[in-house]
């Protein structure tokens, strides 16, 4: 579009995929019939996604939230002035046409079946319990559904699924977290390594996604999702260090493939969840938005 003719107005409304303010939903969804996202779970990250829904987001809508507490949930909801029903896990496909999982890995299953067996999608952030539950892939397949997992608290996602399509041969991560961001991970309890009183840079952990996924649930949602991207749970190596000196969460990502050998890092802010970035709940919103945006980056 030439420049003069609104070009810059219209990149800012697509870019990033933050087609979702308030001020473009009239136009730019006009006879679009809105996407009823439902929310598995109010913590750090499902009230982010739920306070963005309820304020406005292109071609969608909070169409319900499903919680352990319903008390608090609701005086929460009510605090925000976010008219929503909360509802059980079961009840979620008559409510919403997609979900959005945000809750604590053990409930993965209750909360993605009721939605699969509906032919209906689930994103998934609890990404370290899938490899837990493989029939739940399995479900997707055989009945239409579809699981989606976000880029999270990662970057590069897109490039290591691209290298996917040929040849991987080696996938490493390394993941440097502040202590109390480690704290009561099965890993250490089981061990018996505390990270408590540390003075340097401690490594807790040295072995592939999959058992990282099952020593730490809460922390490394991460290196699942890389797996998954790439080569697997079983191929794909992770390091974790409870570091005293780090104040964010912290992923180096090498790469090497038969088309390009790359590394990637970054350092997340904590939310108010020290296990969870606040990064990650923004990637879920960049994927909500780009179901309905005018132009979609990224593979």
């Amino acid at each position: 579009m030439p420049a003069g003719l609104g070009y810059e107005r219209n990149l800012v409304k697509i870019r990033a995929g933050r087609a979702y303010e308030r001020q473009d939903l009239d136009c730019g969804a006009a006879g679009m019939t809105p996407t009823r996202v439902g929310i598995a779970g109010l913590g750090a990250i499902g009230r982010t996604v739920a306070r963005a829904l309820a304020q406005g987001m292109r071609g969608l809508e909070l169409a319900c939230v499903a919680a352990r507490d319903h008390v608090k949930a609701r005086a929460w909801l009510d605090q925000e002035g976010i008219a929503c029903p909360i509802v059980k896990f079961e009840a979620m496909p008559s409510h919403a046409d997609l979900l959005v999982e945000c809750a604590p890995a053990s409930a993965l299953q209750d909360i993605c079946l009721p939605m699969l067996s509906a032919r209906k999608p689930v994103m998934v952030l609890s990404a370290g319990a899938l490899l837990s539950y493989p029939d739940l892939i399995e479900l997707a397949e055989h009945k239409g559904g579809q699981i989606i997992i976000p880029t999270g608290a990662l970057i590069g996602l897109d490039a290591v699924t691209a290298a996917a399509q040929g040849a991987i041969h080696s996938v490493r991560m390394v993941t440097r977290k502040p202590p109390a961001g480690l704290v009561g991970a099965p890993h250490l309890v089981e061990n018996s390594i505390s990270v408590e009183g540390l003075t340097e840079a401690t490594r807790v952990f040295s072995g592939t996604a999959r058992v990282a996924a099952a020593g730490f649930p809460a922390n490394v949602n991460v290196v699942a999702a890389l797996s998954f991207a790439g080569i697997g749970p079983d191929r794909t190596m992770i390091e974790i260090w409870a570091d005293p000196a780090a104040t964010r969460n912290c992923h180096s990502i090498e790469v090497d493939s038969d088309s390009a050998r790359f590394s990637m890092t970054i350092e997340n802010i904590p939310s108010e969840n020290p296990r969870t970035g606040r990064i990650t709940a923004l990637s879920v919103l960049a994927a909500l938005a780009k179901l309905h945006a005018p132009l979609r980056v990224g593979t």
